[in-house]
């Protein structure tokens, strides 16, 4: 295959695991054991080969095993459209994490024109009735999957909304000092929303020419008193515009910032939110799917797939269903679940590994599935 897998994972002192290898091919890849044995850490390892913090968004002292605390190592062999890359990622005492590729110092954002990692995790089964910014985290885990620079975009917004947000706060109301900082966001803030509008596009076109299992959710991006503009002057003349009633406020109530996603069940014209709970996670694997498939029309290789515990949530017909969507999209997935059965439908076509928790040390046990 020429598209996207990790062939060797190797987790130094990562969480629950001391030191763990993995070696295994394109194929998908069943992480099985009880709870609590370390399988979703495996997943958080294989998500750091993008960028970001990971599907925890755990900070890096924070993922370094206990009691330890010496930092932490991921290290991997990667296939990008038959590219061969070695990328390691580590963080020394809880300092930021480092990069390389291929033996030099990289950027995380380097990191995105390799390795497209997307991933479902219980704690998003929630995201359609939670509050705005998880389904803006959703969108932007998306946006970032075609656009390796939205990360650096969203980065400079959020930097210098920091600073005009404290100009706010300390009710300062000279021009002067708001001037330079609201045209740094608004240059900013337009490409987030041509990037976060490409998305949906991308998306949409790859549920309509899918025929698929899964429901198909239309999506459509919400702002805030319906402000949107495609010219960075036009924003930030908005941002000036709004300053009094921003002072009042103490923070900033325009922008990227403040988008929202509008889900709906196409079929039925039902709001996600009021769809049923296994309704709304049908939906989030579809979108899922359309991602992955988006991107193979683009890039031409399928992202890296991390389903954490997904199976444990839908019937045998629905998981033999999801199963011969991945392999047929070609993606390397990386599943947990709590047993073997869960993925009985796959037969050969993956990789098993039994996660066990020995005496304090997570393990990963390579053996077949039954």
């Amino acid at each position: 295959m020429s598209g996207l897998f990790a062939t060797q994972l190797t987790l130094s002192h990562f969480r629950s695991h001391h030191l763990a290898r993995i070696e295994c091919d394109d194929r998908p890849v069943a992480l099985f054991g009880a709870n609590g044995a370390g399988k979703t850490n495996i997943l958080e390892a294989v998500s750091l080969l993008s960028p970001g913090r990971g599907l925890r968004r755990a900070s890096a002292e924070d993922i370094a095993r206990r009691p330890e605390s010496l930092g932490w190592k991921v290290k991997a062999e990667v296939t990008s459209l038959s590219q061969v890359h070695e990328i390691e990622t580590w963080s020394e005492n809880g300092n930021a994490r480092q990069v390389k590729i291929d033996g030099k110092s990289a950027t995380q954002i380097a990191l995105g024109r390799i390795a497209r990692v997307i991933w479902l995790i219980p704690a998003m089964d929630r995201l359609w009735i939670e509050a705005a910014d998880g389904r803006r985290r959703f969108l932007d885990r998306m946006t970032l999957s075609f656009d390796p620079n939205h990360a650096e975009h969203v980065l400079a917004y959020e930097k210098a909304m920091r600073q005009r947000n404290r100009l706010l706060k300390d009710q300062v109301r000279d021009a002067h000092w708001y001037k330079a900082i609201e045209m740094q966001m608004a240059e900013a803030g337009v490409k987030i929303w041509a990037s976060r509008t490409a998305t949906l596009q991308f998306v949409h076109a790859a549920q309509d020419q899918a025929e698929t299992a899964f429901p198909t959710a239309t999506l459509s991006l919400v702002h805030a008193d319906d402000i949107c503009f495609q010219n960075a002057d036009d924003l930030a003349d908005a941002l000036a515009d709004g300053r009094g009633h921003d002072v009042r406020a103490g923070r900033t109530l325009i922008g990227p910032h403040r988008d929202d996603i509008y889900g709906v069940f196409t079929a039925k014209d039902v709001p996600a939110k009021d769809s049923s709970t296994g309704e709304q996670k049908a939906l989030l694997i579809s979108l899922i799917l359309a991602n992955g498939r988006a991107l193979k029309d683009q890039t031409g290789a399928p992202p890296l797939l991390l389903l954490d515990e997904v199976a444990a949530h839908l019937d045998a017909a629905r998981r033999a269903a999801l199963y011969d969507e991945i392999c047929a999209l070609g993606a390397q997935a990386w599943m947990t679940g709590t047993g073997p059965e869960l993925f009985a439908e796959l037969g050969d076509r993956a990789l098993a590994f039994e996660v066990s928790d020995q005496n304090g040390s997570s393990t990963a046990t390579k053996v077949k599935i039954p």
